[in-house]
């Protein structure tokens, strides 16, 4: 984790400060993600954000792996009540927050996000919540219902959003009842977790990937059939028999991302009433964000 070349920078309200991150605010940062975890998200803890604070890969083409810059909304008392993870690249003009969480308080938030703001004041273009898959750090976007605070700072602050999908979970049950056996099981490594496979005549047709994770929980990272083997009820018989597995393994519950923001489509309605046949509720709405800086004209253009 990065704290060096970030100055402490004052905030609207008197007694508090936006400072960079100090080892002894870890236990207050993971207090202040773990507030806003959804149902079916793990929590954030000191083994996981060790390793979770890296930040996200760069894209190919890119420099190598930058790591963020965390800043710590700091109290009177010199407690977080506010954190921010941001970042950018060396090669590209292009700026990224990471995170933000302070309780939904909005003033907090504000002078969170407008230090951020300051400090890629050189990045032309600012994403913030970018898709990732879910884990202790976040569901994969910024849940737009529940953080409406953070919707509305972000928005304030000259950041466009738009929807990458929706966040679904559901509980599962201690003794699964035996699910028919339709796909052959292999473990994969990236996910870490298992991917199943249902062949026919010795095609791929339909395939998934599931891996459990801390706190009993369980991620279904994709599912799929091929077109011309949909409504035959394939898909129900590969997802009950992954939801099995995991409930084997000891996940008590399961979260999954629909990440086709288009819900009028054919396929998004019928994954949407697949899943929610199922036993999955819609649990919120994920948003990304865009900030664009509009540059300068340069003398003779």
């Amino acid at each position: 984790m990065r704290t060096d070349s970030m100055a402490s920078s004052p905030s609207p309200e008197s007694g508090t400060t936006v400072r960079p991150f100090r080892s002894q605010d870890e236990p207050g940062v993971r207090e202040l993600i773990n507030a806003d975890r959804l149902p079916g998200q793990p929590c954030c803890v000191s083994e996981t954000s060790a390793e979770a604070w890296y930040g996200p890969v760069a894209p190919a083409g890119w420099a190598r792996q930058a790591r963020p810059r965390i800043g710590v909304l700091a109290n009177a008392e010199d407690r977080p009540r506010g954190t921010i993870a941001y970042l950018s690249w060396a090669d590209v003009r292009t700026g990224l927050i990471c995170w933000v969480h302070a309780y939904e308080d909005r003033p907090a938030l504000r002078a969170l996000i407008g230090h951020a703001l300051s400090a890629l004041s050189r990045c032309p273009r600012i994403e913030a919540f970018v898709s990732t898959a879910p884990g202790p750090l976040g569901p994969g976007g910024l849940p737009r219902t529940r953080r409406g605070a953070t919707h509305d700072a972000l928005v304030h602050a000259g950041f466009t959003g738009r929807c990458l999908g929706c966040y679904l979970h559901r509980t599962l049950p201690a003794e699964p009842a035996p699910a028919k056996q339709v796909a052959d099981v292999f473990p994969c490594d990236f996910p870490p977790g298992h991917r199943l496979i249902v062949r026919e005549e010795a095609e791929p047709v339909a395939e998934a990937v599931v891996s459990t994770g801390p706190d009993r929980t369980a991620t279904l990272y994709w599912i799929e059939t091929t077109p011309a083997r949909r409504r035959r009820g394939l898909g129900r018989k590969l997802l009950g028999q992954a939801l099995a597995l995991l409930a084997e393994q000891g996940a008590a519950e399961v979260a999954l991302v629909l990440d086709d923001a288009r819900p009028a489509t054919c396929e998004c309605q019928a994954a949407t009433r697949l899943f929610r046949s199922c036993g999955f509720t819609l649990v919120d709405e994920l948003w990304t964000y865009q900030h664009r800086r509009v540059e300068p004209l340069r003398p003779g253009t």
